[in-house]
């Protein structure tokens, strides 16, 4: 077989068995929420705007700069909209320039990762850990202490101030 031929095989392989692993990582992510968070799929519309249902439970985004919690600047915490548990603090929170609101970490035991490929890149997807619901993707251009930047849907987020 011609390298070129090989490359183009190699390259689709890649992206099958990236799309087997992911869904497997999904599954374990959704295995994580806890039970008592697993609503029907008409319960979660009830509880949630369409906005917020497109995001939280269908991994959609939100167009960039359209959240208000985008230019929040208030000290308190960010909550998943779906089930309230706190995701992220507001010294965490920075200004990335993105569209979306971004943290350089979360707060422990808030959030479950897993590996996305639809854009046939690897990315990491990060959800809530209690309810399963999509927040957004971590990126490793995010400002020290981590380096990492959480950038997270503002639909899926609430904030409590104080």
């Amino acid at each position: 077989m011609d390298p070129i031929k090989r490359r183009g095989l190699l390259s689709s392989l890649a992206v099958v068995l990236g799309a087997v692993w992911g869904g497997a990582r999904a599954e374990a992510a959704s295995k994580a929420a806890d039970p008592s968070w697993q609503l029907s799929d008409s319960e979660w519309r009830k509880r949630l705007s369409p906005a917020a249902y497109n995001v939280l439970r269908r991994e959609g985004t939100e167009r960039p700069f359209s959240s208000p919690l985008n230019s929040e600047k208030r000290q308190g915490t960010f909550l998943c909209a779906g089930c309230r548990l706190p995701l992220f603090s507001s010294s965490a929170k920075f200004e990335s320039g993105t569209g979306w609101p971004s943290f350089f970490q979360p707060l422990p035991g808030g959030i479950v990762t897993k590996t996305d490929f639809k854009l046939l890149v690897p990315r990491t997807e990060y959800h809530c850990r209690r309810c399963g619901g999509h927040q957004g993707h971590v990126f490793n251009d995010g400002p020290r202490p981590t380096g990492k930047r959480y950038c997270n849907n503002g639909v899926a987020l609430d904030f409590k101030a104080g």
